[in-house]
């Protein structure tokens, strides 16, 4: 189970309720955990291991109503499916140009009342050795602080797990978190 915060954002108006319902059904996937009682937070999501973790995690949002920007590289904004990305908070980013995507992430966390910024901090849905720090600089610098979301593929559920807040180092930070998601590994190995 879980529960919302009055501090969550929420929306209302995003399209194809009906059909997160059926995904959801049929893929047996479910929220887990409290949600962050935070009005802006850097969602660090992994590991991020298919396809099918964007079709399940939109549907969770669809169904849920929740107001969230997503980093996504930009080769995946092509038509008919660019504007249906941007409707539900994609941010398309050039992953050549990480200083600009990490720049414009902190200024849209910085400008916005709420923000709940959600990142896969592999960078790829293949096995990495070491993440990208771009969710933490995001966090360091928009002074936010960083949810744990678990994508716990033997059970089907999308694990939160309370929020890390950034401080001292970048490199010390992200060995403590990369550790915090080894036993969700399963799926890869």
């Amino acid at each position: 189970m879980f529960k919302f915060s009055e501090k969550t954002p929420k929306r209302d108006d995003l399209p194809l309720r009906w059909l997160a319902t059926i995904i959801l059904r049929v893929s047996n996937w479910k929220l887990h955990g409290d949600l962050p009682d935070e009005r802006k937070v850097v969602i660090c999501a992994a590991p991020h291991c298919s396809n099918w973790d964007f079709v399940n995690a939109a549907a969770i949002i669809i169904y849920y109503g929740l107001d969230v920007k997503i980093m996504m590289k930009q080769e995946a904004f092509f038509w008919p499916l660019a504007n249906f990305f941007r409707r539900l908070g994609f941010v398309a980013i050039d992953r050549k140009a990480p200083a600009g995507a990490v720049g414009e992430a902190t200024r849209i966390m910085q400008e916005s009342e709420t923000c709940w910024l959600i990142m896969t901090p592999e960078g790829t849905r293949k096995r990495v050795k070491r993440w990208k720090s771009g969710f933490l600089r995001i966090a360091h610098e928009a002074k936010v602080p960083i949810a744990l979301l678990a994508l716990d593929y033997q059970h089907k559920l999308f694990r939160f797990e309370g929020l890390v807040y950034p401080e001292g180092s970048i490199d010390a930070q992200l060995e403590k978190i990369m550790a915090h998601y080894d036993k969700y590994r399963l799926k890869r190995d």
